[in-house]
């Protein structure tokens, strides 16, 4: 694969949005999708970080992300690929594989 890999990262917060009282929470997205990731795509490198939004946050892109959280303009857990993002709330597997395969990753 000629590509860098990408850059995963999956926003979230120890406590459940409201209006995700029966998903899974952002901690435990973050390890299923890191799990699918691996097995869908293996020896395809790709980097994949949780980001609490209730801690502090050092990069200023994703500060700007976890305020637009904080302020319920997005649900969380919140993943992007690539700066762009491809899920919020109940969190989908297909949207993730198609960016993933969009970005050169293909199923092993």
């Amino acid at each position: 694969m000629s590509q860098l890999p990408v850059i995963i990262e999956v926003y979230g917060a120890e406590i459940q949005c409201a209006s995700c009282v029966n998903a899974p929470s952002s901690k435990d997205t973050y390890e299923w999708l890191e799990a699918a990731l691996s097995r869908k795509y293996p020896d395809q490198p790709f980097t994949i970080t949780y980001i609490d939004i209730d801690q502090k946050i050092t990069e200023v892109y994703q500060q700007e992300i976890a305020h637009k959280i904080r302020e319920d303009e997005y649900y969380y857990p919140l993943v992007m690929i690539n700066n762009e993002m491809v899920g919020e709330g109940h969190i989908q597997l297909k949207p993730v594989y198609q960016a993933m395969e969009a970005n050169g990753y293909y199923a092993g």
